[in-house]
């Protein structure tokens, strides 16, 4: 929702897209120390990683997306009758579904990405940990194995987003 605010109001763009940019490019890894120290080791730490490393940059995907929705379409909503909350909620979000799935789709792969540095940085399970003792152990092996079970999952969930896509948003084909 704050994206699609983003950018279909001027003020709410002008408002948030500095302080966005400015945490978007703030490099998510060098934060995981202090999330340990915040938040500690485990499960709230990894989400909180993750959450860190994507949302701001699904923020400006899903502006873009909401600002390139047909001005054609907005404009014949208002001349039937639109207030600029019904045009949001009737014509800009389901507009901008398509769209705003592609961009999950996406950042999803970044997700993966970080929930693994996550895992190598500070962890008792998981695919990253399974990485770092394998390379302690110089077992190349099971590193492959780590980095192919990613790869799998991140397919997997590519996949699942695209049927989503297709189900949710069939008239966009």
């Amino acid at each position: 929702p704050i994206g699609l605010m983003m950018g279909s109001f001027r003020v709410v763009q002008a408002f948030l897209e500095p302080l966005v940019n400015f945490i978007r490019y703030l490099p998510v890894t060098s934060f995981v120390p202090l999330f340990i120290l915040w938040i500690g080791i485990g499960l709230e730490q990894r989400v909180s990683i993750i959450i860190f490393g994507v949302f701001f940059q699904q923020l400006v995907m899903i502006a873009d997306v909401s600002k390139g929705i047909s001005k054609d379409l907005i404009n014949a909503s208002y001349t039937l009758g639109s207030s600029r909350t019904d045009a949001v909620l009737h014509v800009i979000a389901p507009a901008s579904l398509p769209g705003v799935l592609d961009t999950l789709r996406v950042t999803m792969g970044w997700a993966w990405t970080y929930l693994v540095v996550a895992e190598l940085v500070a962890a008792s399970s998981g695919l990253g940990y399974l990485s770092l003792k394998a390379m302690r152990g110089f077992q190349v092996d099971v590193i492959f194995l780590a980095i192919a079970v990613i790869g799998l999952l991140g397919l997997i969930t590519d996949q699942l987003f695209r049927f989503l896509r297709l189900k949710v948003a069939a008239w966009a084909q």
